[in-house]
């Protein structure tokens, strides 16, 4: 069996963008869960800071509110994918 390559009818044209490629899920999954560590490890420090005497109690509950709506966001994105997935794993062919 011999395989040929197929040629194009017409040359690719030089000044036609071309578009870029998408991101991984993987990536755009895992940029999200390091920002929100880094969420969490600002409101550690914020807390960390206070306790030491030297910031603000306002700081340390603004950001741990602010962990706090960033977990919140997280457990509610999990559960909606989850219950996607079990729809489509219910699905019957």
């Amino acid at each position: 069996m011999t395989v040929r390559l197929l040629q194009p009818d017409e040359a690719p044209r030089a000044h036609v963008r071309r578009a870029m490629p998408a991101e991984p899920a993987a990536s755009a999954f895992t940029r999200a869960l390091d920002a929100v560590g880094a969420i969490f490890e600002q409101a550690q420090h914020a807390e960390d800071v206070y306790a030491r005497g030297s910031g603000s109690l306002l700081q340390a509950v603004y950001e741990r509110a602010r962990a706090d709506v960033a977990l919140g966001v997280a457990v509610a994105a999990a559960s909606r994918t989850a219950q996607a997935v079990q729809s489509v794993l219910n699905m019957q062919i």
